[in-house]
């Protein structure tokens, strides 16, 4: 994997952690995408994290450490990433949505491609600490700003993706999501609970099977998926969210593994 880094507007300590980063791959690694999965597998490792026994510290200086400068980088140079994001924001053209959120959106990939093409679009990142090569991209788009908190009932549509699998509690992260939703809005969210990296947490692999169903559970109907980022699942908030059935399903704060059935006689 090559990075051409003259054309991008680093500092030299991004800069020079990415440098280090490009040195350390693995000469038997010979496509791009495992070898950026390798980097962050490896990067994990030696900052002592494990995806069984989680050690927020270790994993918060996980995020924030370079390799992830890293990996937005490569997204921009790699076909299939930046297809998705092109397919996600020609869905977002054609609807005439007027204020978004894209939550946990790095240096702002996927809103510049919609900024391109929706001049006029309000596109919030949250991302409560971006880096400052994040802050560069942005500084030609007028109508794009990182925020540090979220509104209630404030934007018509809310993009997640690859969000879900890293977080502590997917239920109440994506039940803050819908709360920033108005009512009529839209939800766009791309999981991967598999374990395709060790930062995609094990605990939440069964969501894989059962997100669809808990999240119209939730409050909110499933409509579809995005054409040509079929990954990515379309929802729609027609009504408040049920923060009481997610309140019964966490069980005090502890993730409840239980079958659909039981889904519904909670709800029932």
């Amino acid at each position: 994997m090559t990075i051409d880094l003259q054309e991008k507007n680093l500092t030299e300590q991004e800069k020079l952690g990415v440098e280090r980063l490009l040195e350390s791959q693995n000469p038997n690694i010979t496509d791009d995408l495992e070898q950026i999965w390798y980097l962050l597998d490896k990067t994990w490792h030696d900052m002592g994290c494990d995806n069984k026994n989680l050690d927020w510290d270790k994993i918060a200086k996980f995020y924030a450490h370079p390799v992830w400068l890293l990996n937005g980088l490569f997204i921009e140079t790699h076909e299939l990433s930046m297809q998705i994001r092109k397919s996600i924001a020609s869905y977002i053209a054609e609807q005439g949505f007027k204020r978004i959120c894209d939550y946990g959106g790095g240096f702002g990939t996927l809103a510049r491609e919609i900024a391109q093409i929706c001049p006029y679009i309000h596109i919030d990142i949250y991302e409560p600490f971006p880096s400052e090569y994040g802050k560069k991209c942005i500084e030609n788009f007028a109508n794009i700003h990182f925020v540090g908190d979220l509104k209630k009932d404030y934007y018509d549509c809310l993009i997640s993706t690859d969000v879900l699998e890293h977080v502590d509690n997917v239920l109440e992260t994506f039940n803050t999501m819908l709360e920033s939703l108005q009512i009529g809005g839209k939800a766009l969210v791309g999981n991967c609970f598999y374990p395709v990296i060790k930062c995609h947490l094990p605990k939440h692999f069964h969501f894989r099977y059962t997100f669809k169903h808990i999240a119209t559970l939730m409050g909110v109907t499933h409509i579809g998926n995005i054409q040509g980022a079929d990954y990515v699942q379309i929802y729609h908030k027609s009504k408040a969210t049920q923060v009481g059935f997610m309140a019964k399903l966490m069980g005090g704060g502890e993730q409840m593994y239980i079958s659909l059935a039981q889904y519904n006689a909670i709800c029932a």
